[in-house]
This record gives structure tokens, C-alpha cells and sequence, in this order.
């Protein structure tokens, strides 16, 4: 199938982010039809080539492995069915045959005196944070339409956020930009020595620390674990996930619980460290700092890391927004994405995936892969924000949003499977590099320890 100019533009646009060499990107090609829905911004062309250039990364770091240089990487052709059920995996997801609750009942769009404004309020904490801010009668839609009549968008953001809820005004303009990838350091050491790899698996004996939560992070690590890593996703057990979460994107690695408050915690988590290869973090700018493990600390303490972060606002943000927890229907709504897909009534609309999302979460997975090519000793980030500039700002161009030959159907069932799992039997979408070996664990139920090389 040719290429068309866009979907190659942005594949070549995503791959120069990613500091990869500009004539490889030539070598990624898309074939069938997907199905992200229509709209007015390219998500097709997002999922596609966030996808591709991992699939490259990961191409390019078996190259490596097997003595080779960069540039013996073989072509690679990317299905473009496969990556549409992979962007919706948490709408294919079915857990002992129940459909899991995508969205809780507070989240959402609601209109305030001046606008609008968006909710998240999936977590229980994030409930409870929205009802004291508004002081809410009731937990209810209901109690939520009363309080935000009388107020304006940005009070009620600016409410919710001073009690730790999450609520950001619809914004009518886009975003600042945002870089898509950030290299922000290099060590100056390399990391371990990789050998040879299994066909399909380049990762093999990488130790990746998962420290992500919800769905960017996690896609990326349940990718590098699909690639061949030991994945070991870290929790707090003050900080629990959801449980439909993890069954979606628990796949590809092991789980555990560790308190950093706790002395003995810590040191459990400091030896992981000390056999880790890669770190992945996906909380808020700060968090891991004030324990002493941010990016500069880890690369100080070991230096032949990787480690790639990644936030809601962007590390680049103005004011408190860099500093601040946001989710993907956040961003969409603070960066302007919800009201390019607002409908003729003038409600705020959201794109046709968590595209921002799983978006990320390949790129993420695609910077690691090619850190690891390079060597090691280095930090990367990324965000959410990044994504959704690259999203309304990248190449324009007359290919068809979602891809595929005129007339091609698409349709989820092919990548679609069942596997056993900790929480039973999941229906859930494929990888579109392939089979994961086994379903997840449950949440928190693994030791933290790195398995055998």
C-alpha cells in the first residue's frame, strides 16, 4: 500500500521528536483501515504514527542487539486495525464478562455560569475533593448543575484544584506549544551491555520500573513488557488503582506495593533501582522529588539509566499548570481539543479515543526503545500536552483522517482476545506488536523483586 504524504509526514515529523535518523523513518508503511471516527483533527493519523515509530524504535534497538548497526533496520508495516482497537483497548475491555464503568458519574462536562468545565471524579478521592470544594449536598449530577450555575469555569478549576479534585475550564484557544519529546539530559555513562535478543522480543533482560498509573504510563510499559522486558509496576498501597484499569493495562508485567514513607519500603525500592535498566514515571512534576528519586536524582545515583517521564500540562507550562495532576479528557478540554469537537448545540465535545492517552504511551515506549540503542545514561520527557500540540499544530495535508483505501471496512473482532487474569477471563484488545504471554496479575499481588536474567 503507498504511503500518503500526510500519514508519511507525520511519521517522519514523530521519529525526528525522537532524535531517530531522519532516512529511517522512510521505512514504515500502514496497511488495511482502521476506525477512530470522524472529526476535525487527524486522530487516525496520531494512533497510526505513534505506533509506527515505535515499532521502528523497537526495530532499530533489535538491530543494535544483534551487532548490527541502526541502519540495517528492516521495513515495517503497521496495521492500521490493530492500532484502532489498541487506541480504544479500555472500550473492548470486559472483565468476567461485565462491561467496565469507563467514567464515573461526576466526571464529565458541566456548564457554569460563563462556559464550561470539565470533571474528573473516577476516584474516590477525586469525588470526595469535588463535593468539598463545591460543598455539595449530595454527590449527585443533580448537586453539581445547582453549584456551578452561579460561577464561572475558571473559579470552579480553581476550587476543585485548591482541594485536590480535578476540574479544568473548557478552553476556546489552543494550547501553548509543547514539545513532543524533551531529551532533558544525558549522564554521560552507559548503561548495561545488551546481547542478543529473541526475534520480536529486542527488549529481552531489560528491567524496566514502572512507576506510571491510569493509562499513558501503562500503555508504555505494557508495551516494552509485550517487547521482551521485566516490567515491575511500583504502587503505593495508600494510593490504590482502579481494578478495571489494571485489568486493561496490566498486561506485560508484575505488580507490588511498597510505602516510601516506610524505611524498609525505601530500601526495597532503592535495590529495584539498582538492578533497574529503564524508569518510567508518570506522576505529577514534584511527587517523586520530595522523596529524593526525581529524574536528576536517579541519573546522579545511577547513571547508566533511562529514565523517561511524562505529565499531564507539559514541563514547559506557565503559572501552576506543570505542577498540576490532569488526565486526558483534562488536557483535551484545557488545551482547546474540546471545543474544536464541540457540537452544533455548542457542547464541548471529546476526540473519538484517549488519544492523548494511548498516544504518548507508545511514544513514551518508543523514546526507551531508542535510549536503550543509544546506550543508556539519559532522561526523556513527554506529556499529554506534547501529544495534543503535535496533534492540532502537526503537518496538514489531504490524506483521510482515519487511513485505509476508499471503501475498506474495518471491524474490531480480529484483535480481539480472551486471556485468564487475576480478575478472571478479560476480553481485551491485542498489541498491534503482538501476544501478550499471559494476562495480568492482580493489582499489588506481586513480590517486589526483578525475576532472574
Amino acid at each position: 500500500m503507498t504511503i500518503g504524504e500526510e500519514r508519511d509526514d507525520r511519521t517522519v515529523q514523530a521519529w525526528a521528536a525522537l532524535g531517530g535518523a531522519p532516512e529511517l523513518a522512510g521505512r514504515v508503511s500502514y496497511r488495511g483501515a482502521g476506525d477512530l471516527g470522524e472529526g476535525p483533527l487527524p486522530v487516525g493519523e496520531l494512533a497510526r504514527s505513534s505506533v509506527g515509530v515505535c515499532g521502528l524504535a523497537a526495530a532499530e534497538l533489535a538491530a543494535v542487539r544483534a551487532g548490527g548497526r541502526a541502519q540495517d533496520v528492516a521495513p515495517l508495516v503497521v496495521d492500521e486495525g490493530a492500532v484502532a482497537t489498541a487506541f480504544v483497548s479500555e472500550r473492548h475491555l470486559r472483565v468476567a464478562g461485565r462491561t467496565p464503568v469507563t467514567f464515573a458519574p461526576l466526571s464529565g462536562f458541566w456548564r457554569t455560569g460563563d462556559g464550561w468545565v470539565r470533571t474528573h471524579a473516577n476516584y474516590a478521592h477525586h469525588e470526595a475533593a469535588l463535593v468539598r470544594a463545591l460543598r455539595l449536598p449530595s454527590a449527585t449530577p443533580e448537586a453539581v448543575r445547582a453549584a456551578l450555575a452561579g460561577r464561572t469555569a475558571v473559579e470552579v478549576q480553581e476550587l476543585v484544584y485548591g482541594e485536590g479534585g480535578l476540574a479544568v475550564a473548557v478552553a476556546g484557544d489552543d494550547g501553548e506549544p509543547q514539545p513532543l519529546m524533551e531529551p532533558v539530559r544525558e549522564s554521560g555513562a552507559r548503561g548495561r551491555t545488551l546481547g542478543d535478543a529473541p526475534v520480536g522480543r529486542p527488549a529481552t533482560g531489560v528491567r524496566v520500573l514502572d512507576l506510571t498509573r491510569v493509562i499513558a504510563g501503562p500503555v508504555a510499559t505494557r508495551t516494552l513488557g509485550l517487547l521482551g522486558a521485566d516490567v515491575l509496576r511500583i504502587d503505593s498501597p495508600r494510593l490504590p488503582e482502579a481494578d478495571d484499569a489494571y485489568a486493561d493495562t496490566g498486561f506485560g508485567k508484575r505488580s507490588a506495593l511498597l510505602d516510601l514513607a516506610r524505611a524498609a519500603d525505601r530500601a526495597v525500592f532503592e535495590g529495584l533501582l539498582a538492578g533497574a535498566d529503564v524508569v518510567v514515571s508518570g506522576y505529577r512534576p514534584g511527587a517523586l522529588e520530595r522523596y529524593g528519586f526525581g529524574a536528576r536524582e536517579l541519573l546522579e545515583r545511577w547513571p547508566g539509566l533511562v529514565v523517561a517521564e511524562l505529565c499531564a500540562w507539559g514541563w514547559r507550562a506557565r503559572g501552576p499548570w506543570a505542577g498540576r495532576r490532569g488526565f486526558d479528557s483534562l488536557v483535551q478540554a484545557g488545551y482547546g481539543i474540546a471545543a474544536r469537537c464541540a457540537g452544533p448545540d455548542g457542547v464541548p465535545g471529546v476526540l473519538p479515543a484517549q488519544a492523548l492517552d494511548h498516544g504518548t504511551g507508545y511514544l513514551v515506549a518508543a523514546g526507551v526503545l531508542r535510549a536503550l540503542a543509544e546506550g543508556g545514561g539519559r532522561g526523556l520527557r513527554f506529556s499529554l500536552a506534547g501529544t495534543g500540540s503535535w496533534l492540532v499544530r502537526g503537518p496538514a495535508g489531504a490524506a483521510p483522517a482515519d487511513g485505509g483505501p476508499a471503501g475498506a471496512e474495518y471491524a474490531a473482532g480480529p484483535w480481539l482476545r480472551e486471556t485468564a487474569s487475576g480478575y478472571g477471563m478479560v476480553r481485551h484488545a491485542a498489541s498491534p506488536f503482538g501476544e501478550w504471554a499471559a494476562g495480568p496479575s492482580r493489582w499489588g499481588t506481586d513480590p517486589a523483586v526483578w525475576l532472574p536474567r
